[in-house]
Formats: structure tokens, C-alpha cells, sequence
């Protein structure tokens, strides 16, 4: 089988007659990746705003009950004592990260699916889960200090050293456990469109991703609201010294639940469902265009 670019020759998964062009070649390598990379970085820089706004909901009363403030109420504060520019706190390590992130997490989720194809001889929603959970832990187990540069400049717009300046003092300063602090991914986003054109009438188009994106986005962001909201606090914790240091994710959690309730951690939870949405549309829209104009497969 010719794809276009380069036309080379695919490989075939073994008793299976699939193509699996991700490992025809280098170009068809290089294709996979960047396709991916490319695609989360799009969806990425249109949906930042309401990730800078998530941040800043997260830190909300810090160890305290009361009154929040909402996205929409938050948006109209920022916009007028910190201009247009503070939505796009940390653009460049956000869109830095996505690259590598997304590159690795959707286009590590087709090999790692073909491995467990040929170990376990089946390619069920478990496999699939598994498959997600590996692309997806390792890819932020390396995009992890990023995240942390980044997080830190959307929460102090008068930060004037940028990305590579704080990150320099945060090694300095704080140590190389400060870029490790907790990370969290999530393993839902790629099944719902086989899902949805399985048991519904739905077919492959702009509808099926929309609505899948909308599922997904609820889903991920009933579980993992908590953990992102624990993730910031611990990349954040010189702006919560009056609760004290977290020692770990879980301290975190327990701190949080009993200074500031159960809701607490669910703040900013309204933000990621608004940006879940739309990134994960554009996101999938995009890489299966792209794919396709590489002469690759669907994900």
C-alpha cells in the first residue's frame, strides 16, 4: 500500500491485515507526531483564556469557606484591572508543552495499542484504556515542568521573567522536586467516538465530535476537576502558606475537604468543563484532518 506522503511502503499488523503506517517509515513517524502535536496546540491556544481563568478560580479562598467569585465575574475583573494581554499568561509554555504533550499522548496511544494487540490479542476497551493511560502518564511525566512554569505565570501577571527566567529560579530557589510536583491526564478521550457510532445513529462527522466532546468533557471533568484543582495547589503552594505546606496530593485533598469543604474541590470545575469542550472538538477534528492529508490512518 502507497500513502502520499513519499509513498511509502506500510507495515501490516501481524493476522490482522490492518495497516499500521505510524511505523512505515521515519517521514510516516514524523507525520504521526506532528500531526498530533500540532492539533493539541491549535486547540490549546484557543481555549487558553478560560485555562488562565481555571487557575485563577482554583486559588480562590485558600483554607476558607465563603462566597466565590464566578468564570464570568472573574473574567470582567481581570479584563479591567489587567487588560486583554493576562488571558494569555503563559501562552508560551502552554503551547510549548502541548507540542510535546499532545505529540506524545495521542501518538504514542496507536503503538501502545498495537503492542497490547500483539501481547494480549485484543483490542477491548480495556486495552484501549491501558493503552491511553501509558501514552498519556508518560507523556506528562515529561511535560510536567512546563506545566509548572506555566501555572506559576498565570497566576502572577506582574511576573516579568518569563518562562525560562522562572524556570531558572525555580531550580534555584526551590529544587528540581518543585518542577516534579503532581500531575494528573486523562484516559477518556479516545473511545467515545467509537462508542457513540457503535450504539447511536451518529456517523463520522462534525456531530459525532461535538457530541462526543461533550460527553467527554463531562465525564473528565467530574473526575478530574479534584485532581487538577489538587495539581494546582501543590504547584501553587507559596500562594496558600496560611493552610501550610502540602506534603502530598493526598494531604492536599485532606486539607482542602476540611477547610474548605467538599466544594472546594470542584472550584474552578465549571472552567474546565467550558475549555474540556471545545479543546477536545478541536483537538480531534483537526488531528483526523491532518492524519488524513498525511496519508494516515484515523486514531
Amino acid at each position: 500500500m502507497d500513502n502520499q506522503p513519499g509513498s511509502q511502503k506500510s507495515s501490516i499488523i501481524p493476522g490482522s491485515g490492518k495497516v499500521n503506517n505510524w511505523a512505515a517509515s521515519p517521514s510516516h513517524l514524523c507525520y504521526h507526531f506532528g500531526t498530533s502535536g500540532l492539533s493539541v496546540a491549535v486547540a490549546t491556544g484557543v481555549t487558553h483564556p478560560l485555562d488562565v481563568l481555571k487557575v485563577r478560580l482554583q486559588m480562590q479562598l485558600v483554607g476558607q469557606r465563603g462566597p466565590l467569585a464566578g468564570m464570568g465575574n472573574l473574567l470582567v475583573h481581570v479584563l479591567k484591572n489587567e487588560g486583554p494581554r493576562s488571558m494569555y499568561l503563559g501562552l508560551t509554555p502552554a503551547l510549548t508543552r502541548s507540542v510535546v504533550y499532545g505529540g506524545l499522548r495521542l501518538g504514542l496511544y496507536e503503538p501502545s495499542k498495537y503492542v497490547c494487540e500483539q501481547v494480549f490479542g485484543s483490542t477491548n476497551i480495556f486495552v484501549k484504556i491501558a493503552s491511553g493511560a501509558f501514552a498519556g502518564g508518560f507523556a506528562t511525566a515529561l511535560t510536567n515542568p512546563v506545566e509548572v512554569v506555566k501555572v506559576r505565570l498565570q497566576m502572577n501577571p506582574n511576573l516579568r521573567r518569563g518562562p525560562i527566567g522562572e524556570l531558572r529560579r525555580i531550580f534555584s530557589e526551590e529544587g528540581i522536586r518543585a518542577l516534579g510536583s503532581s500531575s494528573k491526564h486523562d484516559l477518556f478521550h479516545f473511545e467515545y467516538p467509537h462508542i457513540l457510532i457503535r450504539w447511536t445513529p451518529l456517523e463520522e462527522g462534525f456531530h459525532l465530535h461535538l457530541i462526543s466532546s461533550m460527553v467527554a468533557g463531562t465525564v473528565s471533568t467530574l473526575i478530574t476537576a479534584p485532581m487538577d484543582m489538587i495539581k494546582t495547589r501543590l504547584m501553587l503552594q507559596r500562594e496558600s502558606k496560611e493552610v501550610g505546606n502540602y506534603k502530598n496530593g493526598f494531604h492536599c485533598a485532606y486539607q482542602v475537604l476540611r477547610t474548605e469543604g467538599p466544594r472546594g474541590l470542584y472550584k474552578g470545575g465549571l472552567a474546565i468543563f467550558a475549555r474540556l469542550g471545545p479543546q477536545t472538538m478541536i483537538t480531534f477534528i483537526l488531528v483526523e484532518k491532518l492524519r488524513k492529508l498525511a496519508g494516515l490512518d484515523a486514531i
